[in-house]
Protein backbone atom coordinates (compact mmCIF):
# COMPACT_ATOMS: atom_id res chain seq x y z
CA UNK A 1 0.00 0.00 0.00
CA UNK A 2 1.20 3.37 -0.43
CA UNK A 3 1.23 5.24 2.51
CA UNK A 4 2.00 9.12 3.40
CA UNK A 5 3.88 9.27 6.94
CA UNK A 6 4.36 13.08 8.49
CA UNK A 7 6.20 13.56 11.13
CA UNK A 8 9.29 11.42 12.14
CA UNK A 9 10.57 12.42 15.66
CA UNK A 10 10.80 9.92 18.71
CA UNK A 11 7.86 8.22 17.70
CA UNK A 12 6.95 8.71 14.19
CA UNK A 13 10.47 7.47 12.83
CA UNK A 14 10.70 3.79 14.36
CA UNK A 15 6.49 3.93 13.25
CA UNK A 16 7.41 4.89 10.07
CA UNK A 17 9.65 2.01 9.75
CA UNK A 18 7.70 -0.94 11.14
CA UNK A 19 5.43 0.21 7.88
CA UNK A 20 8.13 0.02 5.67
CA UNK A 21 9.53 -3.20 7.47
CA UNK A 22 6.11 -4.58 5.95
CA UNK A 23 6.53 -4.10 2.93
CA UNK A 24 4.30 -0.21 2.30
CA UNK A 25 5.74 1.94 -0.09
CA UNK A 26 5.90 4.96 1.91
CA UNK A 27 6.21 8.79 1.31
CA UNK A 28 7.75 10.96 4.12
CA UNK A 29 7.36 14.08 5.04
CA UNK A 30 9.53 15.61 8.06
CA UNK A 31 10.49 19.08 9.04
CA UNK A 32 14.49 18.16 8.84
CA UNK A 33 15.34 15.49 6.40
CA UNK A 34 15.81 11.61 7.88
CA UNK A 35 17.89 9.44 6.70
CA UNK A 36 16.24 5.49 5.13
CA UNK A 37 13.17 7.58 4.25
CA UNK A 38 11.68 8.33 0.80
CA UNK A 39 11.46 11.90 1.67
CA UNK A 40 9.44 14.31 -0.05
CA UNK A 41 9.23 18.40 0.12
CA UNK A 42 5.90 19.16 1.54
CA UNK A 43 2.99 17.32 3.96
CA UNK A 44 0.87 17.95 0.51
CA UNK A 45 3.86 15.74 -1.67
CA UNK A 46 3.91 12.86 0.62
CA UNK A 47 0.10 12.85 1.08
CA UNK A 48 -0.13 13.15 -2.78
CA UNK A 49 -1.58 10.03 -4.44
CA UNK A 50 -1.82 7.68 -1.68
CA UNK A 51 -4.55 5.80 0.02
CA UNK A 52 -3.84 6.29 3.49
CA UNK A 53 -2.07 9.19 5.57
CA UNK A 54 -0.70 8.87 8.92
CA UNK A 55 0.48 12.06 11.08
CA UNK A 56 2.51 11.94 14.49
CA UNK A 57 2.94 15.64 15.43
CA UNK A 58 4.00 17.81 18.69
CA UNK A 59 0.37 18.57 18.67
CA UNK A 60 -3.02 19.95 17.38
CA UNK A 61 -1.63 23.36 15.99
CA UNK A 62 0.86 20.95 13.54
CA UNK A 63 -1.74 18.69 12.57
CA UNK A 64 -4.19 21.51 11.50
CA UNK A 65 -0.88 23.12 9.89
CA UNK A 66 -0.96 20.13 8.11
CA UNK A 67 -4.38 19.53 7.58
CA UNK A 68 -4.63 22.32 5.52
CA UNK A 69 -2.01 21.30 2.46
CA UNK A 70 -3.87 18.17 2.28
CA UNK A 71 -6.31 17.86 -0.67
CA UNK A 72 -6.55 14.29 -2.23
CA UNK A 73 -8.89 12.01 -0.86
CA UNK A 74 -7.60 9.57 1.27
CA UNK A 75 -8.29 8.22 5.03
CA UNK A 76 -6.07 9.80 7.46
CA UNK A 77 -5.50 8.68 11.32
CA UNK A 78 -3.49 10.85 13.22
CA UNK A 79 -1.58 9.85 15.79
CA UNK A 80 -0.60 13.04 17.69
CA UNK A 81 -2.02 13.44 21.34
CA UNK A 82 -4.38 16.19 19.64
CA UNK A 83 -7.62 18.29 21.62
CA UNK A 84 -11.59 16.32 21.04
CA UNK A 85 -12.42 19.76 20.47
CA UNK A 86 -10.27 20.64 17.15
CA UNK A 87 -9.87 16.95 16.27
CA UNK A 88 -13.89 16.79 16.07
CA UNK A 89 -14.37 20.04 14.11
CA UNK A 90 -11.26 18.63 11.69
CA UNK A 91 -12.64 16.02 11.33
CA UNK A 92 -15.65 17.71 9.61
CA UNK A 93 -13.70 20.10 8.17
CA UNK A 94 -12.76 17.42 6.08
CA UNK A 95 -15.20 15.59 5.32
CA UNK A 96 -15.66 18.48 2.74
CA UNK A 97 -12.23 17.41 1.36
CA UNK A 98 -13.61 13.84 0.79
CA UNK A 99 -10.80 12.95 3.75
CA UNK A 100 -12.05 10.45 6.52
CA UNK A 101 -9.93 11.61 9.57
CA UNK A 102 -9.71 9.35 12.75
CA UNK A 103 -8.27 10.07 15.59
CA UNK A 104 -5.67 7.00 16.89
CA UNK A 105 -3.36 8.34 19.73
CA UNK A 106 -0.84 5.90 20.80
CA UNK A 107 0.76 4.72 24.13
CA UNK A 108 4.12 2.96 24.96
CA UNK A 109 6.77 5.88 24.57
CA UNK A 110 9.54 5.17 21.67
CA UNK A 111 10.56 2.05 23.26
CA UNK A 112 7.36 0.82 22.46
CA UNK A 113 7.49 2.51 19.22
CA UNK A 114 10.52 0.51 18.05
CA UNK A 115 9.25 -2.88 19.54
CA UNK A 116 5.56 -2.28 18.41
CA UNK A 117 4.35 -2.52 21.64
CA UNK A 118 1.86 0.31 21.49
CA UNK A 119 -1.77 0.86 22.86
CA UNK A 120 -3.23 2.85 19.53
CA UNK A 121 -6.53 4.31 21.09
CA UNK A 122 -8.91 4.86 17.85
CA UNK A 123 -12.30 7.09 17.45
CA UNK A 124 -13.67 7.88 13.83
CA UNK A 125 -15.72 5.66 11.45
CA UNK A 126 -15.25 1.75 13.24
CA UNK A 127 -16.16 0.59 9.19
CA UNK A 128 -12.45 2.38 8.50
CA UNK A 129 -10.71 1.30 11.80
CA UNK A 130 -11.86 -2.26 10.50
CA UNK A 131 -10.80 -2.13 7.03
CA UNK A 132 -7.31 -0.71 7.76
CA UNK A 133 -6.48 -2.23 11.44
CA UNK A 134 -3.87 -4.67 9.65
CA UNK A 135 -2.27 -1.61 8.95
CA UNK A 136 -2.06 -0.60 12.39
CA UNK A 137 -1.21 -3.70 13.62
CA UNK A 138 2.29 -3.48 12.14
CA UNK A 139 2.52 -0.05 14.73
CA UNK A 140 1.43 -1.26 17.58
CA UNK A 141 0.08 -4.48 18.79
CA UNK A 142 -3.02 -3.35 20.71
CA UNK A 143 -5.09 -1.33 18.24
CA UNK A 144 -8.01 -0.44 19.74
CA UNK A 145 -11.35 1.39 18.42
CA UNK A 146 -12.79 3.27 21.39
CA UNK A 147 -15.55 5.24 19.67
CA UNK A 148 -16.96 8.06 17.32
CA UNK A 149 -14.40 10.45 16.11
CA UNK A 150 -12.31 11.96 19.42
CA UNK A 151 -13.03 9.39 21.52
CA UNK A 152 -9.44 8.01 21.30
CA UNK A 153 -7.75 11.43 22.10
CA UNK A 154 -9.96 11.16 25.04
CA UNK A 155 -8.73 8.13 26.35
CA UNK A 156 -5.14 9.31 25.57
CA UNK A 157 -5.44 12.43 27.44
CA UNK A 158 -7.56 10.42 30.73
CA UNK A 159 -4.56 7.39 30.40
CA UNK A 160 -1.94 10.40 30.71
CA UNK A 161 -3.61 12.31 33.74
CA UNK A 162 -4.23 9.24 35.30
CA UNK A 163 -0.20 8.71 35.01
CA UNK A 164 0.67 12.21 35.71
CA UNK A 165 -1.67 11.89 38.92
CA UNK A 166 0.11 8.82 39.99
CA UNK A 167 3.64 9.94 39.58
CA UNK A 168 2.78 13.07 41.96
CA UNK A 169 1.59 10.88 44.59
CA UNK A 170 4.37 8.03 44.30
CA UNK A 171 6.68 11.42 44.64
CA UNK A 172 4.61 12.26 48.09
CA UNK A 173 4.94 8.42 48.94
CA UNK A 174 8.42 7.89 48.27
CA UNK A 175 9.90 10.72 49.91
CA UNK A 176 7.38 10.38 52.98
CA UNK A 177 9.04 6.88 53.67
CA UNK A 178 12.69 7.58 53.03
CA UNK A 179 12.63 10.55 54.97
CA UNK A 180 11.20 8.41 57.74
CA UNK A 181 13.65 6.24 57.63
CA UNK A 182 13.41 3.29 54.93
CA UNK A 183 16.56 2.50 52.24
CA UNK A 184 15.00 3.63 48.75
CA UNK A 185 14.95 0.17 47.35
CA UNK A 186 13.95 -1.67 50.24
CA UNK A 187 10.71 0.49 49.95
CA UNK A 188 9.99 -0.04 46.62
CA UNK A 189 10.15 -3.80 47.31
CA UNK A 190 7.84 -3.89 50.39
CA UNK A 191 5.49 -1.35 48.03
CA UNK A 192 5.56 -3.99 45.41
CA UNK A 193 4.60 -6.29 47.58
CA UNK A 194 1.34 -4.78 48.91
CA UNK A 195 -2.04 -5.57 47.66
CA UNK A 196 -1.98 -2.49 45.13
CA UNK A 197 1.47 -3.16 44.28
CA UNK A 198 0.83 -6.64 43.36
CA UNK A 199 -1.93 -5.45 40.43
CA UNK A 200 -1.84 -3.29 37.59
CA UNK A 201 -2.88 0.11 38.09
CA UNK A 202 -6.71 -0.36 36.80
CA UNK A 203 -6.64 -4.00 37.44
CA UNK A 204 -8.94 -3.34 40.61
CA UNK A 205 -11.70 -1.07 39.42
CA UNK A 206 -13.68 -3.80 37.95
CA UNK A 207 -13.76 -5.12 41.18
CA UNK A 208 -15.82 -2.39 43.08
CA UNK A 209 -15.80 0.99 41.44
CA UNK A 210 -16.94 0.22 37.98
CA UNK A 211 -19.61 -2.14 38.89
CA UNK A 212 -20.56 0.06 41.51
CA UNK A 213 -20.34 -2.83 44.20
CA UNK A 214 -19.37 -1.37 48.27
CA UNK A 215 -20.82 -3.86 50.16
CA UNK A 216 -19.40 -6.46 51.39
CA UNK A 217 -16.30 -4.41 51.83
CA UNK A 218 -13.33 -5.70 51.27
CA UNK A 219 -11.36 -2.80 53.09
CA UNK A 220 -13.51 0.01 55.09
CA UNK A 221 -13.70 3.46 54.87
CA UNK A 222 -13.05 3.93 58.33
CA UNK A 223 -10.02 1.68 58.46
CA UNK A 224 -8.59 3.75 55.30
CA UNK A 225 -9.03 6.66 56.87
CA UNK A 226 -7.40 5.69 60.03
CA UNK A 227 -4.41 4.59 57.88
CA UNK A 228 -4.63 7.98 56.34
CA UNK A 229 -4.44 9.83 59.48
CA UNK A 230 -1.46 7.63 60.52
CA UNK A 231 0.37 8.41 57.17
CA UNK A 232 -0.39 12.49 56.92
CA UNK A 233 0.59 12.51 60.96
CA UNK A 234 3.84 10.78 60.04
CA UNK A 235 3.99 13.27 57.22
CA UNK A 236 3.78 15.81 59.48
CA UNK A 237 6.17 15.01 61.90
CA UNK A 238 9.05 14.09 59.05
CA UNK A 239 7.73 17.95 57.55
CA UNK A 240 6.97 15.98 54.12
CA UNK A 241 4.31 17.90 52.13
CA UNK A 242 1.44 15.82 51.49
CA UNK A 243 -1.01 17.61 49.30
CA UNK A 244 -2.21 14.68 47.47
CA UNK A 245 -2.49 12.75 50.91
CA UNK A 246 -4.39 15.18 52.14
CA UNK A 247 -7.23 15.45 49.46
CA UNK A 248 -7.36 10.95 49.64
CA UNK A 249 -8.02 12.17 53.73
CA UNK A 250 -10.12 15.08 53.02
CA UNK A 251 -12.56 12.21 50.39
CA UNK A 252 -12.43 9.78 53.23
CA UNK A 253 -13.53 12.15 55.56
CA UNK A 254 -16.56 13.22 53.51
CA UNK A 255 -17.26 9.61 53.24
CA UNK A 256 -17.43 9.00 56.95
CA UNK A 257 -19.64 11.92 57.08
CA UNK A 258 -21.83 10.52 54.53
CA UNK A 259 -22.10 7.38 57.31
CA UNK A 260 -20.20 4.89 55.07
CA UNK A 261 -18.02 3.71 57.69
CA UNK A 262 -18.33 0.55 57.21
CA UNK A 263 -18.87 0.22 53.15
CA UNK A 264 -15.65 -0.56 51.32
CA UNK A 265 -13.30 2.64 51.39
CA UNK A 266 -13.44 3.03 46.76
CA UNK A 267 -16.99 4.29 47.70
CA UNK A 268 -15.38 7.49 48.25
CA UNK A 269 -14.41 8.15 44.51
CA UNK A 270 -18.69 8.36 44.32
CA UNK A 271 -17.87 11.68 45.41
CA UNK A 272 -15.87 13.07 42.25
CA UNK A 273 -19.12 11.45 40.36
CA UNK A 274 -21.55 13.58 42.21
CA UNK A 275 -19.37 16.48 41.72
CA UNK A 276 -18.61 16.03 37.49
CA UNK A 277 -22.59 15.04 37.27
CA UNK A 278 -22.00 11.68 36.08
CA UNK A 279 -22.37 8.04 36.69
CA UNK A 280 -19.34 5.65 35.96
CA UNK A 281 -21.08 2.00 35.83
CA UNK A 282 -20.66 -1.11 33.82
CA UNK A 283 -22.70 -3.84 34.63
CA UNK A 284 -21.01 -6.56 36.16
CA UNK A 285 -21.32 -9.10 33.26
CA UNK A 286 -19.82 -7.14 30.91
CA UNK A 287 -16.64 -7.16 33.16
CA UNK A 288 -16.38 -10.77 33.07
CA UNK A 289 -13.22 -12.21 31.23
CA UNK A 290 -11.62 -9.07 30.59
CA UNK A 291 -8.86 -9.59 28.17
CA UNK A 292 -5.37 -8.65 29.75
Amino acid sequence: MKIGFIGLGAMGRPMAASLQRAGHALHAYDLRPVEGFSMKSSAAEAAQGCELLFTSLPGPDEVEAVAAQIKSPLVWFDLSTNSPTRIRKLHQEMKVKGIELLDAPVSGGPKGAQSGKLAIWVGGAIGVFEKFKPVLEKIGDQPYYVGPIGAGTVAKLAHNAASFTIQAALAEIFTLGVKAGVEPLALFRALRQGATGRKRTFDRLPEHFLPGVYDPPAFTVRLAQKDMKLALELAGHENVPMKIGRIALDELDEAVKRGWSERDCRVAMTLQEERAAVSVRVPRERLENLPD
